[in-house]
């Protein structure tokens, strides 16, 4: 089972962005380690347009829930070291290893595989993601 090995720690920069001030590190169970970098900027799990009553609806039910999974899954889509659909697994174990339920982590999974596909960068980069075993 995938579980997180490091807290959490965050400094807001404005209304809605927190940037980390410390590694998040997530031990994956399928690809190892995967460290997000102090000073990366995540805005958790916001949903940037709520353009339909469905996508207003599950934000409301999953709203507050999973920060440690949302900074991961946006590290990854940020970066692009992962295929979207890598990525939007790795969401759904990272926010069972943080303790949501399975029916919010299932929904939060189909969010992002209905509405994500804007917010994902296909160009790897030298960033720093490292899916090692370690």
């Amino acid at each position: 089972m995938s579980r997180f090995t490091t807290t959490l720690k965050t400094d807001q920069t404005d209304r809605r962005t927190y940037k980390l001030l410390d590694d998040l590190v997530l031990a994956d169970e399928e690809l190892g380690a995967i460290t997000v970098p102090q000073g990366f900027q995540t805005d958790f799990a916001s949903i940037k347009v709520l353009h339909n009553a469905f996508l207003f609806v599950l934000f409301a039910l999953v709203a507050g829930y999973g920060n440690y999974a949302a900074t991961v899954h946006d590290w990854l889509y940020e970066h692009g070291s992962l295929t979207r659909k890598e990525a939007d697994a790795v969401l759904y174990r990272a926010l069972r290893a943080e303790g949501v339920a399975r029916w919010r982590a299932w929904l939060m999974w189909a969010g992002v595989r209905i509405g994500g596909a804007k917010q994902y960068s296909s160009t790897p980069t030298s960033s720093g993601f490292s899916s090692s075993g370690d």
